[in-house]
């Protein structure tokens, strides 16, 4: 009786470091695809293309890490690929307005 609880135990701990139970960063994921899509058609890669690069890099990161099931480093590149594809967005925008001036 006592291996049988102990083998529980051992199971119920093997289990829970796997990636069965972490949360999968759909909403991240979203968010970066949407971001970056954004920054691509206000022609970023061309008014910002230093933070352009950093966004692609990471979303292409948090894709392969999400793919791989590692979900907590998809999360990661998700969040950092989003904040750069806002910020070379913001940057090709207002170079595009100046230029318009």
């Amino acid at each position: 009786m006592v291996k049988k609880s102990l083998l529980y135990l051992v199971l119920g701990f093997y289990l829970g470091a796997c990636g069965l139970t972490e949360v999968r960063p759909k909403l991240e994921m979203s968010l970066a695809a949407a971001a970056f899509l954004a920054a691509q058609k206000s022609d970023a890669q061309v008014r910002s293309p230093g933070l352009y690069r950093k966004a692609e890099t990471y979303y292409l990161k948090a894709k392969s890490s999400y793919r791989r099931k590692f979900f907590n480093k998809a999360k990661q590149y998700a969040e950092l690929s989003r904040k750069f594809s806002e910020r070379a967005e913001f940057i090709a925008k207002r170079k595009e307005t100046l230029e318009n001036y």
